[in-house]
């Protein structure tokens, strides 16, 4: 019991050690550690094909392609169709691909390199934003669940809570801010085009899901991987489903994204001008 209580409060502090540098994991790889600390190694509770991902097996049998909608055929006059892809796509798999959204590449590239940009900020700079208030409406820190976790993950995150609330752009970090609030406005628009379908999707007049406030809240999540010198130890995100009505999921083309198909971790490809689409517990029924 006695040794039990010393690794409890022996990885308490390194716990509290790495969340006061303030320098997440990117500073743990600028120091230039050449072995994953032990506060982050994954230990799974149950050594399953549901509890770990084969990440990258090429040769898997359970080859299996995430749905691609493409909205463009709502442009054709053509939305049955789109509107009965994403029921296929919502009953079968729970993600799908969406294309000719209407969000251009630029503007997709861009958010994605501010994204690199911020996290490759000098630690002291990036160390204004660290925090896990939960009022602060800009904040960046590593597992969001650090100190209840049986391990932390693998990654640093910026939140940006835009909505309901608007958010002051003078709170973004400069690096980042203009290319997000752009970019916050477009998804923001293409969310109410894909409520108005998935509530058509549903059986439902296409404002349905508005009288439920689906479009009201709006979060920007900004995840940053760094190179891991033992990627086999320890994991970037955990099993999760997401608490949202729906997510929209800008991907770079390293990808590692991967979904629980039939009991099998299969890898979710990215696809150039795609956003992936993915139904949070809030819009799933039993």
């Amino acid at each position: 019991m006695y040794n039990k209580m010393a690794n409890t409060e022996e990885r308490l502090q390194q716990l509290k050690a790495f969340d006061e540098s303030k320098a997440g994991v990117k500073g743990l790889v600028d120091d230039g550690i050449t072995k994953v600390p032990s506060i982050f190694m994954y230990k799974p509770e149950d050594p399953s094909a549901e509890d770990i991902p084969s990440f990258g097996n090429p040769t898997s049998q359970h080859q299996f392609g995430i749905p691609v909608v493409d909205l463009g055929d709502v442009l054709a006059g053509r939305p049955t169709k789109v509107i009965q892809d994403i029921r296929r796509a919502a009953e079968s798999v729970g993600f799908f691909h969406v294309v000719n959204h209407g969000i251009p590449k630029r503007l997709l590239e861009e958010m994605l390199e501010a994204t690199r940009g911020f996290h490759e900020l000098p630690r002291e700079v990036k160390a204004e934003y660290y925090t896990r208030d939960p009022m602060k409406k800009v904040k960046y820190f590593s597992s969001y669940n650090l100190y209840q976790s049986r391990f932390a993950t693998w990654r640093d995150s910026m939140f940006c809570d835009m909505a309901p609330e608007p958010l002051d752009p003078q709170e973004l970090p400069l690096v980042c801010r203009d290319i997000t609030m752009e970019y916050s406005e477009q998804v923001q628009k293409l969310g109410v085009t894909l409520f108005e379908l998935l509530s058509q999707a549903l059986g439902l007049k296409p404002d349905h899901l508005f009288g439920l406030d689906c479009e009201k809240e709006h979060l920007i999540i900004s995840h940053y991987y760094p190179p891991c010198p033992e990627p086999e130890l320890t994991i970037g995100t955990a099993k999760h489903k997401d608490g949202t009505f729906i997510t929209l999921l800008l991907q770079d083309h390293i990808g590692g994204l991967q979904v629980l198909h039939e009991n099998q971790w299969i890898d979710v490809l990215p696809v150039p001008g795609a956003l992936i689409v993915n139904f949070g517990t809030l819009m799933q029924c039993r």
